[in-house]
């Protein structure tokens, strides 16, 4: 099994705080910023950054739909990581200064994929499946904070 890595970043036109504040926000602004792929969001303990714990149904293709729940801590103020007790995946959101009242957020997520040929082809199309839903997360947050 080898690591696959999808990561998308976007520069959001709001200050580092505020993004910070809406990254690390399980209760109200997360359910406004997921795209369709995302269905049947709930949070269960806390809704706020460390110590939150949230379930989700990621549909990343018609055929494939991943149940996560996360657990959510926060190691350094700029990153946020979603930790899914069902699998290997781990998503982490950071955020960093990108010039004047703006600022730059990465997703990245990691997970163990498949081996053989099966594994060829989620390393080769995952990522960028994966990659354009965050980006059309990453446009929600932009226009929810940045307005």
């Amino acid at each position: 099994m080898a690591q696959v890595t999808a990561t998308a970043e976007r520069t959001v036109p709001a200050p580092v705080e505020a993004v910070r504040a809406a990254v690390a926000d399980y209760t109200q602004t997360r359910p406004e910023i997921l795209t369709e792929q995302f269905t049947d969001y709930a949070v269960l303990t806390g809704g706020q950054g460390e110590g939150t714990s949230a379930t989700w149904k990621l549909h990343a293709t018609k055929k494939r739909v991943r149940h996560v729940k996360a657990d959510v801590t926060q190691p350094t103020p700029d990153t946020v990581v979603e930790k899914d007790a069902n699998s290997s995946l781990v998503t982490t959101w950071r955020v960093a200064p990108a010039g004047e009242g703006a600022s730059l957020v990465t997703i990245t997520t990691t997970w163990n994929g498949a081996g053989g040929i099966g594994g060829f082809f989620e390393r080769t199309f995952a990522p960028k499946g994966l990659t354009r839903i965050y980006d059309g997360v990453l446009a929600n947050l932009a226009s929810t904070v940045g307005g």
